[in-house]
């Protein structure tokens, strides 16, 4: 089911007499094509639950259109729209059964929607080994991990085969490795089932691992939308380039002189087409090389082994970041003892910020 937003906003009015509305979604328009997860992705208060609810229909817009495929249901009820919603913190029946917490919706059917109780059953049990719960069917949520809570709301929301699936913050209350483990069976459930996604999440890592395309947002205001491979290596602004990347993209005050980048006073880079101003550089943590004659002098001060990797931290005095990190190879060797460190950039991780727009600059190197 393709779903398109038009001009979608959303006002909350001011809690102050004298403040002004607070617009948490400003003019907002996609089209989500048919059977695509999408990752509404942002910092707490960007905006992506409010879209969420709008889609949904828990909220009303203030201005703006939602259609699912051909169908304007921007001022149907929530029950109407054929979506299904699984919440951050599961929303379970603690007094059913996880079959019966899965029959709910099912049970809810009216007119010529409603089903036998074999047909129920049935579709139930789908629902069930559709997220691998079926042994499951008649312990009640006490009895279950987190994890399998979690499943169970999933298939809740999947019983009645939605037009749409909504995900607001899924895998929040999961810890580290159980977040893995159930953001890829969400998206073998999704590609198994054909069903539009859209998941809300804050955590940049789980909107990129598992999501078709990416919108980021902030303040209300979506500032890309895009290939998550795509959005990483072109950022269209700093704040894309900072919010996207684990460890975060290191950020240093930057200057072009007659097509070369200067972070303080080392010429780091030849950067052809940009104009002599001020710039933020950002580069990303594995665009650095370990180089005895590198451009770029840090102060070191400590590498941190990572497994298949090392962390380097640095300091220099460019750096907006408190700390750089750069990621090199673990065979990579540090002398010891060494109180400063030398870099090459790699020109492909590196990205230019005019100072004043913090619009990301193209160069040529």
């Amino acid at each position: 089911m393709k779903v398109v937003l038009q001009h979608l906003t959303k006002k909350f009015p001011s809690r102050s007499k004298k403040g002004e509305e607070v617009v948490a979604v400003s003019d907002f328009t996609f089209e989500i094509p048919d059977g695509k997860l999408i990752g509404l992705l942002g910092p707490s208060g960007c905006g992506k639950s409010t879209t969420l609810n709008l889609i949904c229909g828990l909220e009303a817009p203030t201005s703006g259109h939602i259609f699912f495929g051909e169908d304007n249901v921007t001022r149907l009820p929530p029950e109407n729209r054929g979506v299904g919603l699984v919440f951050q913190n599961y929303a379970l029946y603690p007094h059913l059964t996880v079959r019966q917490n899965i029959l709910f919706p099912l049970q809810n059917l009216k007119g010529s929607e409603k089903l036998s109780k074999q047909v129920m059953l049935e579709k139930a049990e789908e629902a069930a080994r559709l997220v691998q719960i079926e042994k499951l069917m008649d312990r009640k949520p006490s009895e279950l991990s987190g994890g399998q809570q979690q499943r169970v709301a999933i298939a809740r929301a999947l019983v009645k085969m939605p037009r749409v699936l909504l995900l607001d913050e899924p895998l929040s209350n999961l810890d580290a490795r159980l977040r893995l483990q159930t953001r890829e069976e969400i998206r073998r459930i999704q590609r198994e089932t054909g069903i539009t996604t859209i998941f809300v999440t804050h955590d940049q890592e789980e909107a990129m691992s598992i999501s078709d395309l990416i919108v980021v947002m902030k303040e209300g205001v979506v500032h890309q939308i895009g290939k998550p491979q795509e959005v990483y290596d072109e950022p269209c602004n700093l704040f894309v380039a900072k919010f996207l990347g684990t460890p975060p993209i290191n950020v240093f005050s930057g200057e072009v002189r007659g097509g070369v980048l200067y972070i303080g006073e080392d010429g780091v880079l030849n950067v052809k087409g940009v104009s002599d101003r001020k710039v933020y550089v950002g580069v990303r943590p594995e665009g650095f090389v370990l180089e005895a004659a590198g451009p770029l002098s840090c102060a070191l001060q400590a590498v941190e082994v990572m497994g298949r990797d090392r962390s380097v931290v640095s300091t220099h005095p460019a750096a907006v970041s408190e700390a750089i990190r750069a990621i090199i190879p673990s065979e990579e060797e540090i002398g010891i003892g060494s109180d400063s460190v030398r870099f090459a950039l790699k020109p492909a991780k590196v990205h230019l910020f005019d100072a004043a727009s913090e619009e990301r600059i193209p160069f040529e190197v």
